[in-house]
């Protein structure tokens, strides 16, 4: 009987650390954000993401966007691929018909948007060491060929 109850202590401190350890693997942007705007800076008319959703789904990553374009209008766009730094199709964004996404560390990643070949976006998304929010700075181009610098502030949910 106690080898038995020993054995079961075992084996469940065990599964404890296995559990722990797929939890800290797990990558840090995987799950549902919210948009702080209140935390937010962004240039007049540019667009905004209100909820970004990050999924496993197989060996890749699906992002799916929903927010608001810079006349206030909704938007939804889809990403799905690797954390490789290639580019990926990309649909429902008007900038860009793909994008790159790499991963820099655990809490890191860059990521560039291109149309017809041409970057339209280029991107940093760092998640916070605790893991309750991330903050994504981008620079674009706009119609005028201007510099637009936005920082979007986001709540894991």
């Amino acid at each position: 009987m106690k080898a038995r109850a020993i054995a079961l202590t075992v084996a469940t401190v065990a599964l404890c650390f296995v559990a722990a350890t797929l939890c800290f693997a797990a990558d840090a942007n995987i799950g549902s954000w919210k948009l702080n705007e209140a935390k937010s800076k962004f240039a007049p008319g540019s667009s905004k993401n209100i909820t970004v959703v990050y999924e496993e789904v197989g060996d890749n990553v699906k992002v799916t966007i929903d927010g608001t374009d810079g006349a206030g209008k909704p938007i939804h766009t889809e990403w799905t691929g690797k954390l490789d730094g290639k580019d990926y199709p990309v649909t429902g964004d008007s900038i860009s018909d793909t994008r790159s996404v790499k991963k820099v560390d655990d809490h890191t990643l860059v990521v560039a948007a291109k149309k017809d070949g041409k970057v339209t976006l280029t991107g940093r998304i760092v998640v916070a060491a605790d893991g309750k929010s991330r903050t994504v700075t981008t620079t674009s181009t706009d119609a005028m060929g201007k510099k637009v610098k936005n920082t979007a502030v986001y709540d894991k949910q």
